[in-house]
This record gives structure tokens, sequence and C-alpha cells, in this order.
């Protein structure tokens, strides 16, 4: 299998993202059978898998976990999302340093983990000054807790106000971007794309344990 590379972050993935959105109670409530489904990928050559805290409500989280937790990690590029409501506190969710400090050591626990490969901001949050965001994310991966960040529907003005924050702050920036992409849906064609590929962002969305593809911006 060819692989590319993720963004500019030096990490190569295959050209298939394995989603886990659909495991455990949104979709395949069989924890065996998910894990299964995730071997299969890894043994075909997929090596990079994409799940998000809120997915299931962390039971996604948990699944990709127990798969992982009988191969090599070191061969397995994993990304998962934080922002979402995880309850009903009103702090534990959105983009604020407060939650995705917290948020990103539940993660870890429930992937079984020391560290996130690809670690992104699911959506926007006007509520939160985006440097506090980027902030807590530089921390994250100064601590060795995180290898690269990313965000995840961003619309092309916000890519670009992250990227200018990051580079006057001397902060952590945003590598990668996973918008909504599907053959009836390429609104992100006019403006997202165009925007990651000039700050060499990858733009990427996973391939679901039931149907869409995986793509990213083409290299060379």
């Amino acid at each position: 299998m060819e692989y590319y590379g993720l963004g500019r972050t030096g990490i190569r993935v295959s050209p298939l993202c394995l989603g886990a959105m659909m495991f455990g109670s949104w979709g395949e409530p069989d924890h065996d059978e998910s894990v299964r489904i995730i071997h299969r990928a890894l043994d075909a050559g997929i090596n990079f898998i994409d799940t998000a805290d809120v997915y299931s409500g962390g039971e996604s989280e948990e699944i990709v976990g127990k798969a992982l937790a009988s191969v090599d990690r070191s061969r397995v590029v994993l990304a998962t999302k934080v922002h979402a409501a995880m309850g009903e506190d009103p702090n534990a969710r959105g983009n604020s340093r407060r939650w995705i400090i917290e948020e990103c050591e539940r993660s870890l626990r429930r992937l079984g983990t020391d560290y996130i490969d690809l670690y992104q901001i699911h959506r926007p949050d006007e509520a939160t000054d985006i440097d506090q965001t980027l902030g807590a994310l530089s921390d994250l991966v100064h601590a060795g807790k995180v290898r690269a960040i990313g965000s995840s529907t961003f619309p092309a003005a916000q890519i670009v106000e992250a990227q200018w924050v990051a580079e006057r702050r001397g902060l952590e920036r945003f590598m990668t971007e996973q918008p909504p992409y599907s053959i009836l849906v390429r609104g992100i064609e006019r403006d997202v794309l165009p925007t990651a590929s000039s700050y060499g962002a990858t733009s990427a969305s996973s391939m679901s344990s039931r149907s869409s593809r995986s793509w990213r911006r083409k290299q060379g």
C-alpha cells in the first residue's frame, strides 16, 4: 500500500482512514465485532484510525483502545477529537483550555494509550478565544501527550485565523482539517480546500465502518 504525508507533520498514513463513529451504541454495539473490523483494516494495511470522544459517549474510544491493546501501537496513527458535550456539566464541552486538558486525559484513558497522534478540535467555538484553544493544545504537544493537532469542520476564515494566531503567539498550529465531503456535499472545494492547501495542511475525511471513502489533498 502507498502511504501519504499527513500535512507537513512527517507522519505517513494510508490513503484510507478507518472512521470509528459507528462503533458502540450509535451503530455496532458488539465490541468484539468492532474490534474484528479494526483488526481487518490494520491487516489490510490501513494504519490510520479516527474517532472522537463524543462517539457513543466515549464507547467508540474504548473499543478502539481494546483493539489496539493487542497490536503494535507504534504502527498505528490514532486520531481523536474534542469539543462536543460529554454530559450535563456546562463546562464539559467546547474548546476552552479547562476542558481540552481535562478531556484529553479522559480520552487517553479510554484509548488505553500514552499519546494521541492527531488531536482535533471537532467544531469551532465562538465562546472561546482561539489562542486559548491553541495554547492548551500546544501544552499537550509539549507534554508528549499529543503529536500533532488539527481542526474539523472549520470554515476557511477560521482556518486562516487559527494559523495567524499560532504564528503570532508562537503556538502549535493546526496541521489538518477534516471537513464533511462527498459527491453531494462539495462546498469545501470553493474555499476550504484551497485554504488548507495554501498552509500545507491535509484535508481529509475518514472512511467510517459503514461506507464513506477517505481522501486527502493530492501530493505534488
